[in-house]
């Protein structure tokens, strides 16, 4: 539900109380009405999305708007539903995006300079833009011409880094703001990270906390863009979490502290299919620990309890919209904030002390706030939310093995090898410089890229000896390295540290020598002052290093002729597709190897069976990309381990939340499991192909579903639990408790004080055999209990 508002060119609308989210519309085409659904029934009222330059003009002026890139198609289905959009346009979108949504042809453009004041890069920027906007007006999408898009950004997150741009950055955001106002969209501009955004732009926040945010126009609402509701994974790392109590405070603490407009990001994170991951080193994986995980499930308690907040709220809509607010500061990090209107009024308590529970005695009545939480009482005298009191059920979700046949034993694999002769062996490419290139200069049309040259030496020069070295300085971010068609090893960066020198013993031939370099990457960096003209690829110099006793000799060959191809044949020649350009060559089914680099594998397998979500476990492969009926699921890497140390105790919600906080799965793959849109599948026999470009199994591949396991109900004294297994049936009650409950889901364990009554047998009655159940959590319902005047809780734990 959204307040009524009046949308003129001159006229800000009146955004109280509105959840907005951001939803990647690159998600397959066929989840969009699902995931808007559910995001209503949430309880938001509109859509962000960005609109990713790169993936719509991958040329300079050649676009593509076609299927899951059909974006005003994306927009007419939230409007479909019934909300709102907020219109993100950019065209720089930072989103942990390949090159921050910039198309790599603008770097290589004659005298660019991206994210400044450069004609060059204006004159482009400003081409997108008004395409984009001249596509929704022709569409009449804007509010102003009774379509859903209320607000418009242009730039984005610019303030953080613009002190590295000087006077050229003041300027370039001056004339950003009257760019965007000269394309009289009819509503506002808003500018995220702008402290000095230009009038009439809207300044926003963005961050895990936006409550002591304060727009730089007194007459701005406001407004918070990105409330980050976890945090992404980047190859190496650990598992985030950002916990449901937190996520719920930071919005009860915005909106009490006057916040009119705020976002989460993500609601729903996805995936990142295909070369769409930035970083570098984003994995395919974006769940992002939102309300709505990857594959689109409920990510319970988090998307249920805000829920819960969002109706709280939406009911206090007019008072917070129009009230008079008083505030109180009770000390000790506990404050009192009062709406008042026609003599009615709404409460916020809150407590942002890190340890304590506060007791705040009001109007006669004492009310306990735990310690980092808000109490909403939208008549000052009952408390209906409080943000540390989740009210909604865990869900534990499990993955099946495939029904549909018996895997991995069933998957028959095929294999060939991917032909690098002509690389390796001849040197062959398809331009030559005296230098060694950035690998942005191909336009960013493979993560590959040939660095080939040729070395002549003999006994008698100064360099020859027994000890003799390859050195090359890259940030690739990966390296091959091959001399005379042998291979000589490879080499990697870590997550931040993408500059790294490969060096290994070498044996040369008198005469003529070939070196090929395979340089890979994992994505182009997509933020940071300056981060498009950071290189990638093969800086040099690359050395040949003689140790003669103990005199290192130098040969340079970083201006030698160097020869390129761009890509590997293989993918080039799309051999994932059903009809590859050439193949001249047949897989082979016989002998297939394992642990062999630069190799094809493909097999055939059958659908699961139902409408569950589909993932493909990828344990026993090294690295590489993956294709399901020709379309890519993204880059894999099993192998690569979660680094650092996790801690065991649990999860504390108490105090600022950062992205070190909470986090698991140390030592374990940082992706084994990826995820296969049912869009991509048919009914009948489906193909996957895969590129290792390390070497791995292919063996222990396998398909499953995801699906709700255990739900673990939860309801306060007076409240009703609800219990859901997702449309499958509650099979059975494994332990329930109302009262005092020690433990967490699956491994709960009664506490000091129960009820006096068989609370399993109770639950069982109303849930075993239903799909959904609702039982109240009460003295009325279970008998009496020892608790005191402690609180008392409904915990149950059901298997779906």
């Amino acid at each position: 539900m959204l307040i009524k508002f009046l949308m003129t060119e001159e006229q800000l609308p009146s955004m109280e109380n509105e959840e907005f989210f951001y939803l990647d519309p690159f998600i397959t085409l066929g989840m969009w009405p699902d995931l808007i659904k559910k995001s209503k029934e949430g309880g938001l009222d509109a859509i962000e999305t960005y609109v990713f330059w790169n993936a719509h003009e991958p040329s300079r002026r050649e676009y593509d708007f076609s299927g899951n890139l059909d974006l005003i198609r994306f927009l007419k289905t939230i409007q479909d539903e019934g909300l709102y959009a907020v219109l993100r346009i950019g065209p720089y979108v930072c989103a942990e995006w390949n090159y921050g949504g910039f198309p790599v042809w603008l770097h290589n453009m004659p005298g660019i300079e991206l994210r400044t004041a450069n004609g060059v890069y204006m004159n482009e920027m400003e081409n997108f833009t008004k395409l984009i906007v001249d596509m929704v007006k022709q569409e009449k999408l804007f509010a102003s011409q009774g379509g859903p898009i209320i607000l418009a950004q242009i730039e984005n997150e610019f303030g953080n880094v613009q002190e590295a741009y000087g006077d050229a950055g003041k300027a370039y955001i001056q004339w950003c703001s009257n760019m965007a106002q000269s394309l009289n969209v009819g509503v506002p501009w808003i500018m995220c990270q702008q402290s000095d955004a230009p009038q009439p732009m809207i300044n926003t926040c963005n961050g895990y906390y936006c409550d002591e945010f304060t727009p730089n126009n007194p007459s701005s609402p406001k407004m918070w863009t990105e409330n980050w509701t976890g945090w992404f994974k980047n190859w190496g790392g650990k598992d985030p979490l950002r916990t449901t109590e937190d996520l719920a405070y930071s919005v009860a603490r915005f909106y009490q502290t006057g916040g009119t407009f705020q976002n989460y990001y993500m609601y729903h994170g996805g995936t990142n299919f295909g070369r769409t991951s930035g970083g570098p080193y984003i994995t395919t994986t974006y769940d992002y620990n939102a309300p709505l995980d990857e594959f689109g499930n409920l990510a319970q308690p988090k998307y249920g309890h805000l829920k819960e907040l969002h109706d709280v709220l939406h009911s206090m809509e007019k008072i917070l919209t129009s009230g008079s607010v008083n505030n109180t500061n009770l000390g000790n990090s506990v404050a009192v904030t009062m709406y008042s209107l026609d003599g009615e009024s709404s409460c916020f308590f809150s407590n942002a002390n890190e340890t304590t529970d506060a007791t705040i005695s009001y109007k006669n009545v004492n009310y306990n706030v735990p310690a980092w939480s808000v109490t909403i009482l939208p008549d000052c005298i009952t408390e209906v939310y409080n943000t540390a009191k989740v009210n909604t059920q865990t869900s534990i979700m499990v993955k099946k093995l495939n029904d549909a046949e018996n895997e991995p034993i069933s998957l028959q694999w095929s294999w060939r090898p991917e032909m690098i002769d002509d690389a390796i062996i001849l040197g062959r490419g398809q331009s030559s410089v005296h230098e060694l290139l950035d690998q942005k200069v191909v336009n960013d049309t493979s993560d590959y890229l040939w660095y080939m040259t040729t070395v002549y030496i003999n006994k008698t020069d100064p360099i020859w000896s027994d000890d003799m070295k390859l050195r090359v300085n890259a940030s690739g971010h990966v390296l091959h390295a091959y001399v005379n068609g042998q291979y000589l090893g490879s080499d990697w960066a870590t997550y931040g540290i993408f500059n790294y020198v490969f060096e290994e013993k070498v044996k040369l031939n008198p005469g003529k020598n070939y070196i090929s370099l395979l340089s890979a990457t994992v994505g182009l960096k997509n933020y940071g002052p300056h981060f498009d003209t950071i290189q990638s690829g093969i800086l040099g110099p690359v050395e040949i290093i003689g140790k003669i006793g103990d005199e290192s000799i130098i040969k340079d060959l970083s201006s030698h002729k160097w020869s390129y191809t761009v890509g590997l044949k293989g993918i080039n020649n799309k051999l994932f597709d059903e009809n590859p350009k050439y193949n001249t060559r047949k897989w082979d089914s016989h002998d297939v190897p394992i642990n062999r680099m630069m190799t094809w594998y493909k097999t055939t397998f059958k659908a699961p069976l139902g409408n569950a979500p589909v993932v493909v476990d990828m344990q026993g492969l090294d690295k590489g990309t993956a294709w399901v009926n020709g379309q890519s699921i993204g880059r894999y890497w099993p192998s690569y381990l979660a680094e650092g140390s996790c801690s065991l105790d649990p999860c504390d919600y108490r105090g600022p939340y950062s992205a070190d906080k909470c986090t698991s799965k140390c030592g374990e793959p940082t992706q084994r499991w990826y995820h296969v849109p049912r869009s991509f599948l048919s009914s009948d026999e489906n193909t996957l192909v895969l590129f290792e470009e390390f070497g791995g199994n292919p063996s222990l591949v396998n398909f499953q579903t995801i699906e709700v396991g255990m739900a673990c109900g939860s309801a306060y004294e007076n409240k009703t639990m609800e219990l859901s297994c997702n449309g499958r049936p509650i099979s059975a009650i494994l332990f329930a408790n109302f009262g005092e409950t020690e433990g967490s889901c699956g491994s709960f364990g009664k506490g000091s004080c129960s009820s006096e009554q068989d609370v399993v047998s109770v639950v069982e009655k109303e849930c075993v055999g239903k799909e959904k159940c609702l039982v109240q959590a009460s003295e009325s319902v279970f008998g009496t209990t020892n608790c005191g005047n402690n609180d008392k809780r409904l915990i149950v734990e059901a298997v779906c």
